[in-house]
């Protein structure tokens, strides 16, 4: 069983109350407390030794990713982050100052962002640091973009370069919260993510939760400089398959009208220069996930990355 398998075995029957919007299955929950003009956003992710990060790597670096993942999320929901908690679980035998430069790397993204960081917990983890980080954001009400909104004949885009994120990219990505606020005042974005799990795999939660399918056009996949660096270390991994399968990417991906598409890629490049934007693909009506090659039409087998796999 994979963590998507036990996520909506667990996911059934879950309690909940007036107050949620949007529960599980989404970045972010999305929550109703009733103020006028803003719903709440909240969200928790972990980073574990081993899994996500070694000891060996700069400890600031590690810091700044267990919150940026959260920021990715808050942004991928067109929202503004404000607070954090952060759960530390620490081996017996600590170093209080690695612990300390993790924090400074954490807090420095904080400051960039005005998000507070308010309390949390430390507890004893045997023989490895965990790291767990649960953010609470805003946005404006009615504005949230969830993933179930894709409609036949949607552009799909990307920001971006894909896959090679092993090389450096996952210590050290900005989450995309200034891009995905602009879209939002811009653009009618009908369903969003970010990229932690591979644009195979992300893409297909958009599509899941809207009941749509999917064409991709290969030689549209902005595929990074890192991905050909390490396929040559990687044989058996094209860098096509790493821009699709590689995790921990952290750029959006979403869908507009097509109709709306050469404007979106004019406007974007007077706004963000140096970021780059690609269209690889459009939303059909029938479900499921076609990569379009020189051969043709096919389905295809590539999956994002999964925990249990």
């Amino acid at each position: 069983m994979n963590e998507f398998e036990l996520i909506a075995r667990l996911s059934r029957g879950l309690p909940t109350n007036p107050a949620v919007v949007t529960g599980s299955g989404d970045d972010c929950a999305v929550l109703d407390f009733g103020l006028p003009e803003k719903l709440f956003l909240f969200k928790t992710d972990a980073l574990v030794e081993g899994i996500h990060f070694t000891r060996g790597m700069a400890p600031e670096k590690i810091g700044h990713k267990a919150l940026a993942r959260c920021l990715s999320d808050i942004a991928a929901m067109a929202g503004m982050p404000d607070a954090a908690l952060v759960t530390l679980g620490l081996p017996e035998n600590f170093d209080p100052a690695l612990i300390e430069k993790i924090y400074n790397g954490l807090n420095a993204l904080a400051r960039k962002y005005q998000v507070a960081v308010v309390g949390g917990e430390i507890t004893a983890n045997p023989g490895h640091i965990f790291m767990s980080v649960a953010v609470l954001g805003t946005v404006p009400r009615g504005k949230q973009v969830l993933r179930s909104g894709a409609r036949p004949g949607d552009a799909i885009f990307v920001t971006g370069d894909l896959g090679g994120s092993i090389l450096e990219k996952h210590l050290e990505f900005e989450p995309r919260i200034a891009e995905a606020q602009w879209l939002a005042r811009h653009f009618p974005i009908h369903a969003m993510a970010d990229l932690s799990d591979g644009l195979a795999g992300d893409l297909r939660h958009i599509l899941q939760s809207s009941g749509v399918g999917a064409e991709i056009l290969k030689t549209a996949l902005p595929v990074s400089r890192a991905a050909k660096l390490h396929a040559k270390k990687s044989p058996g991994k094209s860098p096509v398959i790493a821009a699709l399968t590689d995790g921990e990417d952290f750029e959006l991906l979403f869908t507009v009208a097509g109709g709306d598409a050469v404007r979106l890629l004019d406007a974007w490049k007077k706004q963000f220069p140096k970021l780059k934007l690609s269209c690889i693909g459009k939303i059909v009506a029938a479900a499921g996930l076609v990569i379009r090659d020189q051969a043709g039409p096919h389905k295809l087998d590539a999956h994002g990355y999964l925990h249990f796999a």
